[in-house]
């Protein structure tokens, strides 16, 4: 039952070793991280993990795996234009899960979903399941996390997978920021961040922009908000101090072509940016920001990141954007977005272990005669190592033929280690693997698998 380890050991763990997907991997999740979610994607991760669950779990009533696989669909069907991290998420799903590797006619299985799966392993090499060319277009390809994929993509190499990514990035607000990675932010619904050209980083959940002639002139967060530079948040500016949200013109002065944060201290001075002087801004679009300047704050490049003021009033029109009465007001100094993306700039700012799932895993249950065959498959591993066994293996096998007629594996083990050295129980083994497979006819493929494996090792 999920999680599985088997599916890490023998799937994830032995491709890592691999220095040029190792780095796919790290990079994949540098990028992947920033990747911006909307809310139907916490919805549907819930309904797919439910489901996983249920299937996995013993006894769970065909109804109920039934009403959870049509919610899937449902939401499968109705999610909207795909996020960035619905679309990042399928390029995981082609590549680290699904991938093969080499040409369309000859293909390498490294996906660990394969890796993990005898029965999909053998079946994706047919001609059942087609091949395409990985390329960018895998973005687009959805999934159904509980049934054997009808196609599945072909990366030429290694390299190759880091190209399609550094392609899909270039596409990503987090590189191209502006007014609409600030919406998808305000759709996600969820923590993010906006970087401005100054290097200022805004942390919080966005609620509102205003734009003007298709740019962002204002942004606004609710809740707990950090500011930060270059990932650190900056000394002053932590949720404590901005609880109740944050808000900031963004863009340029109206009527002058230099930008705040291209001032030098003498252009400063010369338009009243300084400290103790009261002045009103307008900025390019219409908001008007009018008050007393406290302090500035600078980068390490000396450029103007915040400006505070006091007694500040800050409108839009007749909208009244900041009030005196509500403290000292600290302006964001930037002329454009140049980034937006999930989480936090500072992963200390907040706290991010919030997310909680509507279900667990649903253990096994422990039972007398689960104990018994839980025993067997110690003895038998103990005898592989050469320790001490509570049962042999002669003993073992009359007691999952007597007690345990559904298990399979325990009797391929008992004949891996019989063959060649006791015909008679490698005999008797093979016989009662006859008799499961004649009760079990849908894991025969399994069964016979193992033998031939173990067969093909005895020529070799």
């Amino acid at each position: 039952p999920a999680p599985d380890i088997i599916h890490e050991g023998a799937g994830h763990a032995p491709i890592i070793a691999n220095p040029e997907y190792a780095e796919y991997l790290r990079r994949f999740g540098e990028i992947g991280c920033k990747a911006i979610s909307s809310a139907k994607d916490y919805e549907m991760y819930e309904a797919i993990r439910h489901l996983s669950i249920i299937k996995e779990a013993e006894d769970t009533p065909k109804q109920e795996i039934e009403e959870a696989e049509k919610k899937v669909d449902y939401l499968q069907n109705n999610m909207g234009k795909p996020s960035e991290m619905a679309q990042i998420r399928n390029l995981h799903w082609w590549t680290v899960e699904y991938g093969l590797i080499g040409t369309l006619e000859d293909p390498k299985i490294y996906g660990a979903g394969l890796l993990s799966s005898i029965g999909e392993s053998a079946w994706c090499m047919t001609d059942k399941v087609k091949k395409i060319p990985y390329s960018i277009e895998a973005c687009k390809q959805e999934f159904d996390i509980t049934k054997p994929q009808p196609q599945l993509y072909v990366t030429p190499d290694f390299a190759h997978l880091s190209s399609v990514l550094e392609e899909f990035a270039n596409k990503m607000a987090l590189r191209k920021g502006g007014l609409e990675g600030i919406q998808k932010l305000i759709d996600s619904k969820n923590l993010g961040t906006i970087e401005l050209s100054t290097g200022l980083q805004i942390s919080g959940d966005f609620s509102k922009v205003i734009e003007h002639d298709g740019k962002p002139i204002y942004i606004q967060t609710s809740g707990k908000t950090a500011l930060s530079h270059r990932e650190k948040e900056l000394v002053g500016h932590g949720v404590k101090n901005h609880p109740d949200g944050f808000g900031s013109p963004i863009g340029s002065l109206k009527g002058i072509n230099l930008a705040i944060e291209d001032m030098s201290p003498r252009d400063l001075r010369a338009y009243d940016i300084y400290e103790g002087e009261k002045i009103e801004f307008e900025f390019e679009g219409g908001i008007k920001v009018k008050g007393e300047i406290i302090t500035g704050t600078r980068n390490l490049q000396g450029k103007i990141i915040i400006i505070s003021l006091k007694d500040c009033t800050v409108t839009y029109g007749e909208e009244i954007l900041f009030k005196p009465e509500w403290g000292k007001y600290d302006m964001a100094i930037g002329k454009e977005v140049i980034s937006a993306f999930a989480g936090p700039a500072d992963n200390l700012s907040f706290d991010l272990i919030t997310h909680k799932t509507s279900t667990t895993t649903i253990k096994s249950k422990s039972t007398p005669e689960r104990e018994e065959l839980n025993s067997l498959y110690a003895s038998v591993r103990n005898i592989r190592e050469g320790k001490d066994a509570k049962f042999s293996l002669d003993a073992a096998l009359e007691l999952v033929k007597k007690h345990h007629p559904k298990d399979w594996l325990l009797s391929v083990e008992i004949y891996e280690l019989a063959v060649g050295k006791d015909e008679k129980l490698a005999k008797e083994a093979l016989n009662n693997l006859e008799d499961v497979k004649s009760r079990r006819p849908d894991i025969s493929h399994l069964i016979d698998g193992g033998i031939s494996l173990i067969n093909s090792q005895l020529v070799s």
